[in-house]
């Protein structure tokens, strides 16, 4: 989108949510991002979306997502989110042919709760559901917020920061029981440092005789 529109779009919205905790606006690298405050997600989706100058009729995506460790070496920690889950929502303008990219994050880290917004694009039903899966993230009011993709019987939630990579339990056909069970992890947790081994000459332009082109 050129700058000009997402110029237009910016001090648009920064009008239209004035009084419905619009936290920060950012314009980088051709997109637009939005922060609400959590309490106020459902009244600006809401807005987003009926609002004829915008017409967000259409969520694209909507995922999770972990601040754990974000910029733990290379940002400072003024400029580090001060919470550690966030909702990210995609919305499409196809009147306007408009994108927006709009942040929302949990105010308890231990417990992180966000509105469903299901009532505004019933599209968000799978995409909640992914990220109560995967991040531990709980939509309040929605109708069947359950695994999509592990398990039902998986413990914790494997795209949090602080997941073993080994996982938490592992499961195998129990001959005597004829059926599958669940056990603590047998693997040994390890760090895996690559080893790289190079020659001396390596990169200064010399081939040896077995790497020589014919």
């Amino acid at each position: 989108m050129p700058s000009s529109r997402l110029e237009k779009l910016s001090l648009g919205l920064q009008n239209l949510l004035i009084n419905k905790q619009l936290i920060s606006i950012n314009q980088q690298l051709g997109e637009l991002t939005i922060e609400v405050d959590s309490a106020s997600v459902l009244e600006v989706m809401e807005t987003l979306r009926d609002d004829l100058e915008f017409s967000f009729e259409m969520l694209i995506d909507l995922c999770g997502v972990d601040y754990l460790t974000y910029g733990a070496e290379s940002i400072s920690e003024t400029n580090r989110p001060k919470r550690r889950f966030a909702v990210v929502y995609h919305l499409l303008s196809i009147k306007h042919n408009h994108r927006l990219r709009v942040k929302v994050f949990s105010d308890d880290d231990a417990l992180p709760v966000l509105s469903s917004i299901i009532n505004i694009w019933p599209a968000a039903n799978w995409f909640e559901r992914e990220a109560f899966d995967l991040y531990g993230i709980i939509f309040t009011d929605h109708p069947d917020l359950r695994r999509i993709l592990t398990d039902y019987g998986f413990i914790g939630n494997p795209f949090r920061k602080d997941f073993p990579l080994s996982g938490n339990v592992e499961m195998r056909y129990d001959s005597d029981q004829k059926r599958v069970i669940y056990q603590p992890v047998s693997i040994e947790p390890r760090e895996i440092v690559p080893r790289i081994i190079r020659e001396d000459s390596y990169g200064d332009g010399k081939l040896d005789s077995n790497n020589k082109g014919s």
